[in-house]
């Protein structure tokens, strides 16, 4: 054995030395590059996605609107009963007041300027207020999809009469009205407020918002105070043996297990075995939060173990029962890691598509649920039933109500973000 005491010195000043550490800043500089280039390929990819859906689903987010005045004449509506007026015939007198000259056939084209529930609309607005029976009613309606991705510039006047939904006839019409002024073109707040319609200008994702709402909760009642049960009994009470160690292996196996192996185990047990109703929330939820289950006993496991022994080992020196160490001394320490992983298991719960359709949630509902029984839609649903929808007005929902879920998914990682930075502590 060599005396480092009496070993010499190395000599860095050769050309081996100088060679093996040129070699080795070069391998530091490449993998810093790699590292440099993988950061800005993934930034970049995702940029390219963020931009291609602004570029197709900003114009969901404003609507074309035209301004009526609708005669409310004693001749289609009952002042005694408002409600079950003749309001077809008042949108069609509406229109006819603007263009006199139009007759016959043109009729039909001409009430194609408006949404198909503009009746409805007017029915809506003067049971609200029936002073305005005898008189007129201004009411800014919704233009039909045509004429919506018209003035928006989706539907090229240059095209062949032939090739598109719109004739030059209902152009010249939609322009008269644009110089009139009573073309205006808001914020469609509608795609908040508004549940799931047959025509694009009404679509809206107030349903799907409520049901996911529903589905979530459901989750986070069900996983999140089975979940730390479990990871608290196997990491601080449970033996080390053979059985644990498997439950172990299969719970980290079922954090692997495709997401739509869960929605078949929901559609056998919940929806066959025990009968629960099909497209409910209550399903919905019970299937994320068998998903999400996993993951909230992996994270927690993985809290408990960050606390220091030293804080076990001064609760149980001054006294307290391990119970006791547990639940005041290592649990609400290990808090701010839990909660920052049972959100993130939430937001990716929310943007699980494939168990909810197999459960029926894909239903067309056109009002919220109101509850967790009830008939509902979710937020991924809703756009997978939109991108399979036919009128060319889906396509910007659809890119509207991804923007709509990211935003939502942004919102929930920064809340987890924010509770861990605030209740972290260092030791």
């Amino acid at each position: 054995m060599v005396d480092i005491a009496t070993r010499p010195p190395i000599d860095w000043s050769t050309p081996a030395a100088l060679a093996r550490r040129k070699s080795r800043y070069a391998a530091n500089r490449r993998l810093q590059a790699y590292g440099i280039a993988a950061i800005s390929l993934a930034i970049g990819l995702l940029g390219i996605l963020i931009i291609s859906l602004i570029a197709t689903g900003y114009s969901a987010f404003v609507t074309t609107r035209i301004t009526v005045d609708f005669p409310i004449s004693t001749e289609y509506v009952n002042p005694e009963d408002p409600a079950r007026g003749n309001y077809r015939a008042v949108a069609k007198a509406g229109l006819e007041e603007l263009f006199p000259d139009v007759t016959g056939p043109d009729e039909r084209a001409l009430g194609q300027l408006l949404t198909n529930n503009t009746q409805f609309m007017v029915r809506d607005a003067v049971v609200a207020d029936p002073s305005v029976i005898g008189g007129t009613l201004p009411l800014a309606v919704p233009a039909s999809d045509p004429f919506d991705q018209l003035n928006k510039g989706l539907v090229d006047r240059n095209t062949p009469e032939d090739e598109r939904r719109v004739t030059d006839q209902q152009i010249e019409w939609f322009d008269q009205l644009e110089a009139e002024g009573r073309v205006s073109t808001p914020f469609n707040w509608g795609l908040f407020f508004n549940s799931d319609s047959r025509f694009p200008e009404l679509a809206g994702l107030a349903g799907a918002i409520v049901g996911s709402f529903y589905a979530l909760l459901v989750c986070f009642l069900v996983a999140f105070p089975i979940g730390i049960a479990a990871a608290i009994y196997l990491e601080e009470f449970a033996p080390r043996n053979r059985w644990t160690d498997l439950i172990e292996v299969n719970i980290n196996n079922l954090a692997a297990v495709p997401s739509i192996v869960f929605g078949l185990l929901g559609l056998a047990v919940f929806l066959n075995f025990i009968g629960l109703p099909r497209s409910a929330p209550l399903v919905g939820g019970l299937v994320l939060a068998l998903m999400t289950l996993p993951t909230i006993i992996i994270v927690t496991r993985a809290s408990l173990k960050a606390i220091p022994p030293s804080i076990r080992e001064a609760g149980l020196g001054i006294g307290a029962s391990k119970h006791q160490m547990v639940m005041h001394h290592v649990l609400p320490l290990a808090l701010p890691g839990i909660l920052t992983g049972t959100i993130i298991g939430l937001a990716q719960a929310l943007g699980e598509t494939a168990p909810l359709l197999l459960i029926g949630m894909n239903a067309f509902i056109t009002s919220p649920p109101g509850g967790i029984l009830d008939a509902a839609t979710a937020l991924p649903t809703q756009v997978f039933i939109w991108a399979d929808s036919p009128e060319r007005g889906f396509v910007a929902l659809t890119s509207a109500g991804i923007l709509v879920l990211l935003g939502f998914l942004i919102i929930m990682n920064s809340i987890a973000i924010f509770l861990r930075q605030r209740l972290e502590r260092s030791w």
